[in-house]
């Protein structure tokens, strides 16, 4: 779970990254995709919201991706330090199991969790 520490100062708005219109037209297109879902929603100009800048990538088969760059938010979060699991014993233990599932989440990352006490 992700923890932000509150009271901080608000987020510095950023100016977009400059972009070809062809991004442009790929970015418009994944964020009208995200708000038909509910994924993303319009704020009005007085909520205090964090605001990050998003870049298209083009991965090896030329399908273009949104990406946010969250580097101002990284400041403000409490680091949650564990162990990383070994592979040798992951795959160890995955070598016993009689099924392997794997889920794909909703474009990636936007089910993240926050603590509601934010």
């Amino acid at each position: 779970m992700l923890h932000v520490e509150r009271p901080y100062p608000p987020l510095l708005r950023r100016q977009a990254y400059p972009a070809s219109p062809r991004a442009r037209e790929a970015l418009e297109s994944h964020i009208n995709e995200l708000m038909k879902l509910g994924v993303l929603r319009k704020v009005g100009h007085n909520e205090e919201v964090g605001v990050t800048t998003t870049v298209i990538i083009t991965w090896h088969n030329d399908k273009p991706r949104m990406v946010g760059d969250l580097r101002a938010l990284n400041t403000y979060t409490i680091p949650y330090r564990y162990q990383i699991p070994r592979i040798h014993e992951t795959l160890t233990q995955l070598s016993k199991a009689t099924f392997i599932n794997s889920i794909n989440a909703l474009k990636g990352f936007h089910q993240n969790f926050s603590n509601t006490s934010c």
